[in-house]
């Protein structure tokens, strides 16, 4: 398992910025990057990506996280996301992410790579509807 120091979490966050150059965000422009590091060590990237039909459009945090699956991982221990104003990941993505572990930290940052918040999902997602609600 790969330790979160603040330098760790200044590379996330620097990739998450730097990944941004490839959003397709034509409407709402409004570019998001993430940068989700598996316990493994492995870090997957992702973008927004919209689309005219705006329900089908998607955030970068999930793009990010359904890569990381679609290659094997299970396990995640920090995400960062960078946005011009260091907002905040939203609902969707919250519940998305929270399939994996509600411990999972997150960085939001702004476009100039400032830390805003670290917290954990289990913070963003109070309550949150996981699989023991199926029972």
């Amino acid at each position: 398992m790969t330790q979160t120091t603040n330098e760790s979490n200044q590379k996330l966050i620097d990739l998450a910025n730097t990944v941004r150059k490839n959003v397709y965000a034509p409407y709402s422009n409004y570019p998001v990057g993430a940068a989700l590091r598996a316990k493994s060590g492995a870090v997957y990237t992702g973008v927004n990506i919209e689309n005219a039909a705006y329900p089908v459009s998607m955030c970068a945090e999930r793009v990010a996280l359904f890569k990381a699956v679609s290659e094997g991982e299970r396990e995640f221990d920090v995400i960062s996301v960078v946005t011009d104003n260091g907002g905040s990941p939203c609902g969707a993505c919250r519940q998305v992410l929270s399939e994996f572990g509600l411990d999972m930290i997150v960085l939001i940052a702004d476009k100039d790579g400032n830390l805003i918040e670290e917290t954990t999902l289990h913070d963003l997602l109070p309550r949150a509807f996981g699989p023991q609600h199926l029972e």
